[in-house]
């Protein structure tokens, strides 16, 4: 159940990555604007989509969120507390709050350890529980993801990709926390084992009162999992609104352009359908274009979206666009 509380606020986050030149002497020569001031909040027990090209900046936003890379400048506020400027043993007690599921769910598990470590390594760090305890609280976890308690012993190449998917999923659930960032959890699978990980993370949600941050490009995906959804381009959160607003009236000509791509699977609409094709290639984020950063592409730009960045305002209520003409 969503609730009108918020868990995590997200204010002007800005993440740039220095580009240095030189073999002894090193010099900043530039910097990747890879999450260029995004900011949203995510609702206790709600799970807010993350969408956009590749390159455009979510799993960064998502990786900055959790302190994984330290951001530039910004706040991020999980129940008041500003991760941005806590660091040592507090941010380590703040982590616990608070997982992550990886996109490769081949490189995020160590393949010299068994199952049960993977799932177990969590609690021991955080001096929850050791030895039999630990164990047996990895074979209920593993039960809780639906797969078999006995398989602790196992390594992670003995397991498809859905089912290390699944182990994952048990890691992240190890400690309890409140919020888990999803950095695209399906990308990497098939798509029947797809929808079988986004079901469980929705069965999950509903049991534990989970909260998610879900990072995709699958749009169809979003939709089915997401109740609002934040659009993403070049570093910037373009649009926010709820999941059938934004479906049904996409503001932004980019969010426009996204949809327009989505197949339908009725060969009339299908047929009838305008789809809107986007000129140009996406612009270096080393160096981003003046203005709105989408005007290079954007069939709608004017004079003004060169000379002065979009406000990012509320058009419509709880409907949030950043762009001149709308």
């Amino acid at each position: 159940m969503v609730s009108q509380e918020v868990l995590l606020s997200v204010d002007k986050l800005v993440k740039y990555f220095p580009i240095m030149r030189g073999v002894i002497i090193q010099r900043q020569v530039g910097a990747v604007h890879a999450v260029d001031g995004v900011s949203f909040d995510i609702y206790k027990g709600e799970t807010l989509g993350l969408v956009g090209e590749s390159g455009c900046g979510k799993s960064t936003t998502g990786r900055a969120i959790l302190q994984l890379y330290r951001p530039t400048s910004g706040s991020v506020l999980f129940e008041g507390v500003d991760l941005v400027k806590i660091k040592g043993e507090k941010l380590r007690q703040m982590r616990r709050r608070m997982q992550m599921i990886f996109q490769d769910p081949y490189a995020s598990l160590n393949p010299r350890m068994t199952v049960g470590q993977i799932i177990s390594e969590p609690l021991i760090i955080h001096d929850i529980s050791k030895g039999k305890e630990a164990q047996e609280r990895a074979e209920d976890l593993l039960k809780l993801v639906g797969l078999n308690p006995a398989y602790t012993n196992r390594y992670p190449h003995e397991f498809s990709g859905g089912q290390r998917q699944r182990i994952g999923v048990a890691r992240a659930l190890a400690l309890d926390p409140d919020l888990i960032v999803c950095d695209e959890p399906i990308s990497a699978l098939d798509v029947s084992i797809q929808a079988q990980v986004v079901n469980l993370l929705e069965d999950l949600q509903s049991q534990l009162g989970l909260t998610y941050l879900f990072i995709a490009h699958d749009l169809s995906m979003v939709r089915h999992i997401s109740d609002r959804v934040a659009v993403m381009y070049l570093g910037k959160v373009v649009e926010l609104t709820s999941r059938d607003e934004l479906y049904a009236h996409p503001l932004h000509p980019y969010t426009q352009a996204l949809l327009s791509a989505v197949p339908i699977p009725d060969p009339v609409i299908e047929a009838k359908r305008k789809r809107i094709i986007l000129t140009g290639d996406v612009p270096s984020p080393v160096n981003p274009p003046s203005g709105c950063h989408f005007r290079t592409r954007c069939p709608l730009a004017a004079e003004i979206c060169k000379e002065k960045e979009p406000e990012w305002r509320e058009v419509q209520p709880v409907h949030w666009v950043a762009c001149h003409m709308v």
